[in-house]
């Protein structure tokens, strides 16, 4: 009996859907690729249509999409992406959503309520994904929810790199700005070798993006306050926060988040007298209404691509992060 013959090497292939083709760009001059011509359109009556332009017969796909707004017409079109490659006999097929969609569902706070996290996941895996890459999942448990590998990738070190060479440990708190987000800040302060400060918050369950915040637990008096979370959607939690540590004497504070979500009203909050500067990644696209001088925006693009790298070379992912995350 004749040995089976292997041909060919691996074939890397990148598509990006619409939602921030200039991330998809600069994710495949990083990887020093190019981005394989779509025919993606909307019909008229919304419907969604996506055929490639080249063979992807045994490739090893990345499907990238920003789940920016309007969030569900982009969902169906990676999902509808995904399928096509499926279709066209991909090999593997990898979603990349440097911003994981209604990752904020994820469990249920009362009865008779969707865990909305679990079922795009399980779109996911219905349309064809083998696997699924994100940035800074807003819970981790998000991992669980998916039949395959996840890969969950940390903006940390690009955000960390920025503050170390801006920011004097001597004069640093850092603020959690809610209990939920106390296990990041502590990695952070143990990172900048800056104290910690937490923000006890509450919320009404009944009223959506409202928050009143009641104490600061830790001393934050005299000092630069630097408050990091995962993403800011109205922007009403961190303006807040901000305000209750500049009446607690703080000389100033500095956001940080991975996800510039930016709904109304927050690019009209976040310039408040309160907030000195706000820094964020690229996940998402933001607007030239939407940016202002006190914004400064770093690049997630390096780190993605080296991620996938790694997963077509069949490397490590977890060493890219030291195992600090």
């Amino acid at each position: 009996m004749a040995a089976i013959k292997i041909t060919g090497e691996k074939k890397l292939v990148l598509v990006s859907g619409r939602a921030h083709p200039q991330l998809a760009a600069d994710i495949a001059a990083e990887l020093g690729s190019e981005l394989v011509p779509t025919d993606a359109r909307t019909f008229a009556n919304g419907e969604i249509y996506a055929r490639y332009d080249e063979s992807v017969r045994g490739c090893d796909a990345f499907v990238i999409q920003s789940h920016t707004s309007p969030i569900n017409e982009w969902l169906m079109e990676q999902l509808i992406m995904v399928d096509a490659l499926k279709r066209a006999s991909a090999k593997r097929i990898t979603v990349v959503s440097p911003f994981y969609p209604y990752a904020r569902q994820d469990k249920k706070g009362r009865g008779r309520e969707p865990i909305s996290a679990r079922l795009v996941a399980d779109l996911y895996k219905a349309a064809g994904a083998d696997r699924i890459m994100s940035v800074d999942l807003h819970a981790a448990q998000i991992q669980g929810f998916f039949d395959g590998p996840v890969d969950h990738l940390f903006a940390m070190p690009v955000l960390l790199k920025h503050f170390k060479a801006r920011l004097d440990p001597s004069t640093l708190t850092v603020v959690s700005p809610d209990m939920g987000r106390v296990r990041v800040a502590d990695i952070w302060s143990d990172k900048l070798g800056a104290p910690l400060a937490i923000i006890h918050k509450r919320r009404d369950p009944l009223v959506p993006n409202q928050v009143s915040v009641h104490e600061i637990v830790g001393d934050v008096s005299g000092r630069v306050c630097l408050l990091v979370d995962d993403l800011i959607d109205t922007g009403r939690t961190i303006a807040k926060a901000a305000q209750a540590l500049k009446e607690n004497g703080a000389t100033s504070v500095v956001v940080a988040a991975t996800h510039a979500v930016f709904s109304d009203p927050a690019v009209e909050l976040l310039q408040s007298e309160h907030i000195d500067s706000v820094v964020v990644t690229d996940t998402l696209p933001l607007a030239p209404e939407k940016r202002w001088d006190r914004l400064e925006i770093l690049p997630i693009a390096p780190l993605i691509a080296q991620a996938i790298h790694a997963v077509f070379d069949d490397g490590s992912v977890t060493s890219m992060f030291d195992g600090a995350a």
